[in-house]
């Protein structure tokens, strides 16, 4: 902080944010200034420190854009400074609808409501900026993006085998079917940008004057490829009807917030992309998070994470599939 000019002093309330479960928020003070520092766990993975460094380089280009992100300060991809890559970033002036909501918005179905298009505002903003002149070629392979999902994560199930114990695909319903319909009915690839990559109600703050966004966070798994995946993620994870999808569980009172098809149509006029297959989208969304969730599930029948925890996560699993059979149908 010192060599990038960053006031002068010792560092004072640090404390640790809540929220996260991968990587590591702290929140400070120095010169009368707020700061919050984001790195990875102390127990680093194997691309931990890449990811900083390419969260770094997405938030430092979108900076002057009107998405709202948290604001860069510095960044340090030097690991000899404090065992990780790390970044500096100014504190957000607002709350995660998913701990609950303020009497403002707790009060009023229409700020409710309000804060679901907010939420498709701010993809549809993300989507539309043009990557290359923001300094962000290279940083993605958008070529034949889509055609390489499918592909991708049928691999990353079948590497559960390793785990001794798994109950395997067949206890997944649909696994084989929902592929086959992801690559007979795949649409042709769109014009290429900026992918925030999971985009849901956990992954945003709301003003607390208002229902608009104050910033979209967590950029870990932003890349270059076709932004309705964004979209197709937030259908994915929105309640449906009479349900209680995962980020709504906090969320309550829900009556308001807008329907899937309102949040697709509301997306649809902000956007020059074509959404006639956004359905496709919206299944390989079921598809991905299923099999990423179904990981900690194999773990656990291994012995490797708690066995609560994986039964939890299949549970889901197999509700992000029933959900994607449905919509095949």
């Amino acid at each position: 902080m010192d060599r990038e000019a960053l006031g002068s002093g010792p560092i004072s309330n640090a404390a640790l944010l809540t929220g996260g479960t991968q990587n590591i928020l702290l929140r400070f003070e120095r010169d009368g200034r707020g700061y919050v520092l984001r790195r990875p766990p102390p127990h680093l993975r194997a691309n931990s420190n890449e990811t900083m460094r390419r969260e770094a380089r997405m938030l430092a280009a979108i900076a002057d854009t009107g998405v709202p992100h948290p604001r860069l300060i510095a960044a340090c991809g030097d690991e000899s400074v404090l065992g990780a890559a790390f970044y500096l970033m100014e504190p957000i002036d607002g709350f995660n609808a998913t701990m609950g909501l303020p009497a403002l918005h707790s009060g009023s179905p229409a700020i409710r409501r309000r804060m679901g298009l907010a939420l498709t505002e701010g993809i549809a903003g993300l989507g539309a900026l043009d990557y290359r002149t923001l300094g962000l070629e290279g940083f993605g392979k958008p070529d034949n993006y889509l055609a390489r999902q499918v592909a991708r994560w049928q691999s990353q199930l079948t590497s559960y085998g390793e785990f001794a114990g798994w109950t395997g695909p067949d206890a997944i319903p649909g696994v084989a079917q929902v592929a086959a319909w992801l690559e007979a009915h795949r649409p042709v690839d769109g014009e290429p940008g900026i992918i925030h990559g999971d985009y849901h109600l956990s992954n945003v703050m709301y003003r607390h004057d208002g229902p608009e966004l104050a910033a979209i966070i967590d950029w870990e798994l932003t890349t270059i490829g076709d932004p309705l995946i964004d979209l197709g993620w937030l259908m994915a994870t929105w309640p449906e009807g009479d349900e209680h999808g995962d980020e709504a569980v906090a969320i309550q009172p829900w009556d308001g917030f807008p329907t899937i098809a309102e949040l697709v149509d509301h997306y649809r006029p902000r956007t020059s992309r074509d959404l006639s297959a956004i359905d496709w989208y919206a299944v390989l969304a079921c598809y991905k998070l299923g099999i990423i969730l179904e990981g900690t599930h194999a773990r656990a029948c291994a012995g490797k994470a708690p066995r609560a925890t994986g039964d939890l996560l299949h549970a889901k699993t197999v509700g992000l599939f029933e959900r994607a059979l449905r919509w095949i149908r």
